[in-house]
């Protein structure tokens, strides 16, 4: 590493959580802990770690919450999540409130660093290629900064992961783009983790319902058997 990298662990159990930060100081990392989702919070938004390691069942203030509220502020901040549940429907969550990477314990802790390496040296600036400051289609509006999504001049609720992909279906109009690709480019994961390509047509589907009103044809069209174009409709 040319600069030793910051990562906030924010753990509850005190074991895992001195077993996690001895093996990252030995790989050379500055590590700061928090045993509580408000102090891991408050850790995050005033250290900016390279990395926030956050484990979903935290006291006072759990990691959706913790994740959903720092995302409202450090929105390429990485994130990896580990959880002792392995159930789909946390992962998705965790994902659409901007979760990076997820691992299930228990977990190797090689598995876990290069996890972690993968992420630090992705690095806040991985967003995705540099796309249009505002772009517009039909009566939608998409300003990537500050990320807000407009249809008839009224804002639209959309999730992390809703605005990631539609952002990247604008930055790749007109080609078609698989639901492989999508998985790897919008969620950072394969199938392996449980997060299936119906993932992909959920949030497509989420997509056409909040936007897509008034639209002759989607704006997302499916390409059988292969997975997505956008298309001005």
């Amino acid at each position: 590493m040319d600069a030793m990298k910051h990562v906030l662990i924010v753990e509850d159990e005190e074991g895992l959580l001195e077993g996690l930060a001895h093996n990252f100081r030995y790989e050379g990392y500055d590590v700061l802990t928090a045993r509580t989702g408000p102090e891991g919070l408050k850790a995050a938004l005033k250290q900016k770690p390279d990395l926030v390691v956050l484990d979903i069942m935290l006291p006072e203030k759990d990691c959706f919450t913790v994740l959903k509220e720092l995302r409202l502020r450090h929105r390429e901040m990485p994130v990896l999540v580990i959880t002792a549940r392995n159930f789909e429907a946390d992962v998705l969550k965790g994902f659409d409130l901007g979760a990076d990477d997820y691992l299930t314990k228990p977990f190797g802790i090689k598995e876990l660093l290069a996890r972690a390496k993968r992420l630090i040296q992705r690095g806040p600036s991985a967003a995705g290629s540099p796309g249009p400051t505002v772009y517009t289609f039909g009566d939608v509006e998409v300003r990537f900064e500050p990320r807000e999504v407009l249809k008839t001049g009224k804002q639209v609720a959309l999730s992390f992961k809703e605005f990631e992909l539609l952002k990247y279906m604008i930055e790749h109009r007109g080609r078609t783009v698989s639901r492989e690709e999508l998985l790897e480019e919008i969620w950072g994961v394969d199938e392996e983790l449980g997060v299936t390509t119906r993932t992909v047509d959920t949030h497509v589907s989420n997509l056409r319902s909040k936007l897509g009103a008034g639209f002759a044809q989607p704006f997302i069209v499916a390409v059988h058997k292969v997975g997505y174009k956008f298309v001005e409709p």
